[in-house]
């Protein structure tokens, strides 16, 4: 259970406020990250960044093969994110990177130019589809250039995928908007065209077997309709995308021949059975043996996992994440987990919503050592897994955030965002002196005991099923409550994890109300509704509590100088607010109840105040830093002596056409 696609909590200020996050964070920044080159490069409104692995040269040789065999394990299945995303992505890249490659011609012109950027953003979201606002990218260049081009580089690219780059069909990837029928104008890929909506529901709700510990029903497949009944198209070896994920297979073997511990073992055994196998059950019992397995410095993430993509929350898309553990900031950050059950008992939530038992909520800071899939190049900060809520329950759950992604973001210089979009010095000074730790608290507390948090009331069916398309966003709404909720506690104080802990709590609540009511909107059109999960959240969050404190004045709306600021006037009844829409959203997850959270999100979390929203663009275009930012991955070279690894070199990719293009080479194991 993500977090963000890109960040958990305040951490979101990472990215909707990417720049900020930086300079905070710079103190305590050692000589050799001053040096390293972070920066690749930077297109349309993107940033492409390095990321160092801290912690590599202390692995042994067998831990660092198991390292680089789940990395390739997780590259191997890179295509199945591209066709995933659409159905055209496969041959859309396929014939531009030919064309970048054979093309001769004159690569001065201004068309080239924009054919090159147009090529970096299908890298970078892994389609033809804005990895954030689910948007259709059309190119800058004509149909006619196209065609010229792939005629001087020899390159066929098949006419419906040429056409789709400049037709107005399949214009978004998620479609969330309530009155449309949602699965059929998304373009995802996850259900075959012309399926509706109410077909789609109906055939999960008609396939949920054992009530007490349902496994994810859909997760790992396509809904497709053969000789006209519907049926699911699994994901498996001999099934869809088997010639990929027979090579991930590949290299899940060999990872497991060098696994740390018998658990680990274990895990990669039944993780390799489901993908042989596409079974639900025995990616339930993986995901047991995964979540307990908690020895060893190598940890990952592989498999269908979120289901952001999916606009009714059943699909999950492939990613994976490959991890090194940072044990000193792990043992630091281990306080949040022996508390959750205090912080359970006294939360605002009705009693009969609370845990009685929060069952194994471990919470580790890692490095990452290479991402693939929906995970790369557009990155998480911090994971909560396994998604299925009976495993939470029973088994515990995971929790980490990834310290070198944020220390690479930290890094990457500064900008006058906070100056602008701050209402004043006092606000500009908590953010700079407290923010990038009560940010830190708040990913943790989002994701130890925010998802870990709550119970479904008996009898009332998951939340994928009871609150449909406002699923995501109810429950990252739910857990960024939890946090927020807990920042402004002198718990966190008692407990060691900070000092002068009021401090910290502001700083917390003054980014995430600014972030949620004017700075996220940089990412948005003009004249938009907010779709995705995340952006919706922050937003109804944020204006429920403004609304609900207008007479008391909790939250003022400022305009000085013709810009509009949020000043926050009593933090302690900003709390209670948060404490009563907490206990509120735990009660319509509880309950099931459809009709008060789809009011929250569409009240509160869709609309846009559009004169704001242009002025907060206009007061914005000063800024030159990119509006998102990911990476290209290290590079782990084996150092073989008569056919056996000896050793391993680190290379970084010197730009980022050159990385998408040798994964493109070496692992493009789809033909589509």
């Amino acid at each position: 259970m993500r977090h963000l696609k890109i960040a958990s909590g305040l951490l979101a200020v990472v990215l909707a406020f990417s720049c900020q996050e930086q300079t905070k964070e710079q103190q305590g920044t050692n000589k050799q990250e001053i040096e390293f080159n972070y920066k690749v490069t930077e297109f349309a409104d993107i940033g492409v960044l390095r990321y160092q692995i801290p912690g590599w040269e202390e692995l042994n040789l067998q831990q660092q093969k198991l390292v680089y065999y789940l990395t390739q394990a997780g590259l191997s299945g890179r295509d199945i994110t591209w066709d995933q995303n659409y159905r055209h992505n496969l041959a859309v890249r396929k014939g531009l990177e030919e064309i970048y490659t054979n093309y001769e011609g004159d690569k001065s012109t201004v068309e080239w130019k924009q054919f090159e950027t147009y090529l970096n953003r299908l890298w970078f979201a892994n389609g033809i589809h804005h990895h954030y606002s689910m948007d259709k990218m059309k190119p800058e260049f004509s149909k006619e250039y196209l065609t010229a081009i792939s005629t001087d580089a020899g390159v066929q690219i098949p006419m419906e995928a040429v056409e789709v780059l400049f037709n107005d069909v399949d214009a978004k990837k998620v479609v969330l908007d309530k009155d449309k029928d949602i699965v059929l104008e998304s373009a995802v890929n996850f259900y075959e065209p012309g399926i509706t909506t109410a077909e789609a529901q109906l055939f999960y709700k008609t396939r949920v077997a054992d009530k007490e510990k349902p496994v994810e029903i859909g997760l790992n497949s396509r809904l497709v309709r053969r000789n006209g009944q519907l049926m699911d198209d699994v994901y498996k070896s001999g099934g869809l995308y088997g010639e990929a994920i027979d090579q991930i297979i590949y290299w899940l073997q060999l990872a497991q021949g060098v696994a740390e511990t018998t658990q680990q073992a274990k895990a990669l055994g039944l993780l390799i059975e489901y993908y042989r196998t596409g079974s639900l059950d025995t990616w339930d019992e993986y995901a047991i043996a995964w979540s307990t397995s908690t020895d060893g410095a190598v940890d990952w993430i592989n498999g269908f996992i979120e289901v952001y993509n999916d606009p009714i929350a059943y699909k999950g898309s492939y990613e994976t994440i490959v991890q090194i553990k940072d044990f000193d900031m792990s043992r630091q950050m281990s306080v949040m987990s022996e508390n959750a059950q205090w912080f359970e008992d006294n939360s605002p939530l009705m009693q009969e919503h609370k845990k009685e038992k929060v069952t194994g909520v471990s919470y580790k800071t890692v490095n990452v050592a290479g991402e693939a899939g929906d995970a790369s190049p557009s990155t998480p900060i911090g994971v909560n897994l396994p998604n299925n809520t009976w495993i939470r329950t029973v088994h515990g759950s995971k929790s980490v955030s990834l310290g070198n992604i944020i220390a690479a973001y930290a890094s990457d210089g500064g900008s006058g965002r906070l100056q602008e979009f701050a209402h004043d010095e006092k606000e500009i000074e908590l953010e700079k002196k407290y923010g990038a730790k009560a940010d830190k608290l708040h990913t943790a507390l989002h994701e130890v005991v925010g998802h870990a948090s709550g119970q479904i009331n008996p009898g009332v069916g998951t939340p994928k099923e009871t609150l449909g398309s406002y699923k995501s966003t109810i429950e990252e709404g739910r857990a960024d409550l939890f946090g927020l909720y807990y920042l402004m506690d002198y718990k966190l104080e008692e407990v060691g994890l900070v000092k002068d802990w009021r401090n910290y709590g502001m700083a917390a609540y003054d980014g995430y109300i600014r972030n949620g009511l004017v700075s996220q909107l940089i990412r948005l059109e003009i004249g938009k509704d907010v779709e995705e999960a995340h952006m919706r959240n922050r937003q109804w969050v944020s204006a429920w509590v403004y609304e609900k404190g207008k007479q008391e004045n909790v939250i003022e709306k400022v305009i000085k100088n013709g810009k509009t600021y949020y000043d926050i006037k009593d933090y302690d009844k900003l709390k209670i607010l948060f404490g009563e829409l907490l206990r509120e959203t735990q009660r319509i997850t509880s309950e099931g109840d459809f009709a008060a959270g789809q009011a929250l999100v569409e009240n509160y979390g869709v609309k846009v105040d559009q004169s704001i929203h242009q002025e907060v663009l206009d007061r914005n275009s000063k800024f030159k830093a990119p509006a998102y930012r990911g990476f290209v991955n290290p590079e782990i070279v084996p150092i073989i002596e008569e056919n056996v690894i000896t050793g391993f070199t680190v290379e970084q990719p010197a730009t980022f056409a050159e990385q998408m293009l040798m994964y493109s080479k070496k692992y493009g194991f789809l033909d589509r």
